[in-house]
């Protein structure tokens, strides 16, 4: 996407809000700080301040038969929306399993950055790509982790 563009695809959007909901609190704190030193972040309105409930989650009998309840999961969300934006203000939306209200906050502050065109291509160098290359190192470590204790069996044919 150029800087120029009026608004991300959804692809795009939905690419970054999944960087902002897996990163934890002090890492999201500290590259936002990091991207916005030395300038001053827009005002917000809450249209929706953090807030905590439960979401249902529903699993399929071999991840593709028929859907169940498998149980019930914390989640925060969070809704604001950029004061004095040029054009239209841009809404942030945030949701993340748990109960940590200021990281819903930090990811629609920067979901809602992230929609500004004159922002866009620097937050999203700056911010964004670093979160989500630090997540799959994480991702691939978890998964090297997970392979080092791999068992090979095998069956050795009897002749008859």
């Amino acid at each position: 996407m150029s800087a120029t563009s009026a608004s991300p695809s959804s692809a795009m959007r939905r690419a970054w809000m999944a960087v902002l909901a897996h990163t934890p609190r002090a890492e999201l704190e500290a590259a936002l700080s990091q991207v916005l030193e030395g300038v001053s972040p827009p005002e917000f309105d809450w249209l929706r301040p953090p807030e905590t409930g439960l979401a249902m989650v529903r699993g399929r009998i071999g991840g593709s038969g028929n859907a169940f309840n498998l149980g019930e999961a914390t989640v925060t969300r969070a809704t604001l929306r950029l004061r004095n934006a040029a054009g239209a203000a841009p809404v942030g939306v945030a949701c993340h399993l748990g109960r940590d209200r200021r990281r819903a906050e930090l990811a629609a502050f920067a979901d809602a950055l992230l929609q500004l065109p004159e922002q866009h291509a620097r937050l999203h160098d700056q911010l964004i790509e670093p979160l989500a290359a630090q997540l799959a190192a994480q991702r691939a470590a978890r998964r090297h982790d997970a392979a080092s204790t791999r068992v090979e069996f095998f069956t050795m044919v009897r002749g008859d």
